[in-house]
């Protein structure tokens, strides 16, 4: 197994955790193709997203990869005016991911972050582990834990 960030921080935390690796189809890095190759209910398979608001403050979201980030919502949740996606060359030098294998869990820095709050839904959710062709499954309120984030109206 591949110790990403993700991994290691939460090994070092003690939370009970799975991963799930699974074959990169370069061409097909949509969020519902992972959810069929690692056997998994599309609705519990999040996505993470970047942002940045009007002051140039980053925020973390992360929803469904079933769904897309309501902005307003998104704004809101985060107490900007406006916020939009930050461009993927930006990705890897912010956060130390690339498309396809951003983890809220393990960036370079530590922003805030917003899970959709569907999450609570599910007793395990599934979040990249920080690189292509892994995920990992863990509690919604463990990941809210060890990423010090709030559930939120996102989608």
């Amino acid at each position: 197994m591949n110790k990403t960030n993700a991994v290691r921080l939460l090994e070092a935390t003690g939370i009970v955790f799975s991963t799930h690796q699974y074959e990169v189809d370069e061409n097909d890095l949509t969020g519902l193709t992972v959810a069929k190759k690692i056997n998994a209910e599309a609705d519990a398979v999040f996505k993470t997203l970047v942002a940045r608001n009007e002051a140039n403050e980053l925020f973390v979201f992360c929803i469904p990869v079933t769904t897309e980030l309501n902005l307003k919502k998104a704004a809101k949740a985060s107490g900007s005016k406006s916020i939009a996606l930050i461009h993927v060359k930006e990705l890897l030098p912010l956060t130390g991911y690339i498309r396809g294998g951003c983890s809220p869990i393990g960036m370079k820095k530590k922003f805030p972050t917003f899970l959709d709050e569907t999450a609570q839904l599910f007793e395990i959710i599934f979040v990249s582990a920080g690189i292509r062709g892994m995920q990992i499954s863990l509690s919604p309120f463990d990941l809210q834990k060890i990423t010090e984030s709030a559930f939120s109206d996102l989608i």
